[in-house]
């Protein structure tokens, strides 16, 4: 048994569910969104919208295509060019963004929208109506010892100003992309992730969903970064003990805690499978695991989507 107050997680079933696009349904399987006029398409990765998951959105133009930008959940969605085959096989331009479906985000339908500029100044725009649906994430009760649940004046403090660190550090989007290629698992080996949005009420009181995914290892076991970025975050916090936080550009950052060392420091260039600490058990935990986290652009999603969706 294995958990950390605030950072448990669960394993979630995705619910796969059409998009509203422009007025027309699009049952999954549907690659092509929306005709945007002048030879400018866009295209979103799937129609699963579930809670906690990541769509991919693509703009394809025939012409040059500038000034790509994007609106989803009430925040800007930054776009980066796309090179090489992708963009041939557009015949154009191709730019890409992330859209993330945070766990806790109400069902409903939710408006994404998406503006640029061709050769001459011509404005082109898209707008879809993208149906989320509620995502199914387990629940399990514990009884366990009073620390885990009733921390001391001190250390809500102590949490409490971490919390506020780690929400600065999010709010800060880079506003180039540091990744370069496919995002790939932190361990090396048979190692299976799970617990993502699971939520635990230890001795009646209910938790925050887990935001990450376990992923249970020996004490030791190197962690590597998913892919290219900067070491934003590499010090010891109350929760997630020996802790890690890669920015990757943006608005997208990976977590990676409970080290039993930390070998990674802050400011660090990280190349893709650097080695950042190793597996342990420290912080608010009863066992050695990884918890991987990912946010982007604020939404908790399953880290586990990244190295699907790209």
């Amino acid at each position: 048994m294995r958990f950390a107050e605030g950072t448990l997680r669960g394993a979630s079933l995705k619910v796969r569910a059409s998009i509203l696009l422009g007025g027309t349904l699009f049952i999954p399987g549907a690659v092509r969104a929306a005709d945007c006029g002048s030879g400018v398409d866009l295209r979103l990765s799937s129609p699963a919208t579930a809670q906690g998951t990541l769509l991919l959105a693509e703009i394809r133009s025939a012409k040059a295509l500038g000034e790509v930008s994007g609106r989803w959940s009430d925040r800007d969605v930054p776009f980066w060019q796309e090179h090489g085959k992708k963009a041939a096989a557009a015949s154009g331009d191709a730019w890409n963004a992330l859209l993330g479906v945070d766990l806790e985000k109400a069902p409903g339908e939710y408006e994404f929208t998406v503006a640029g500029k061709l050769p001459g100044g011509e404005a082109v725009s898209c707008r879809a109506m993208v149906k989320v649906t509620e995502g199914h994430f387990l629940t399990e009760s514990l009884t366990v010892k009073k620390q885990f649940v009733e921390p001391n004046p001190e250390q809500e403090a102590r949490a409490a100003a971490e919390t506020k660190r780690l929400r600065e550090i999010y709010d800060r989007v880079t506003p180039e992309r540091l990744w370069n290629g496919k995002f790939r698992m932190p361990l090396v080996g048979d190692f299976k992730g799970s617990n993502f949005g699971k939520r635990r009420v230890l001795n009646g009181h209910a938790g925050s969903p887990h935001s990450g995914v376990d992923f249970p290892a020996p004490t030791g076991t190197p962690v590597h970064a998913a892919q290219k970025g900067r070491v934003v975050l590499a010090e010891e916090l109350y929760f997630s003990g020996n802790t890690v936080i890669v920015d990757h550009g943006l608005g997208i950052y990976t977590f990676y805690c409970h080290f039993s060392e930390i070998d990674a420091k802050l400011g660090d260039e990280v190349e893709a499978g650097a080695v950042l600490g190793k597996v342990g058990a420290t912080g608010r935990v009863t066992g050695p695991h990884l918890h991987w986290g990912l946010e982007v652009e604020h939404a908790r999603v399953n880290a586990l989507d990244i190295v699907k969706v790209l």
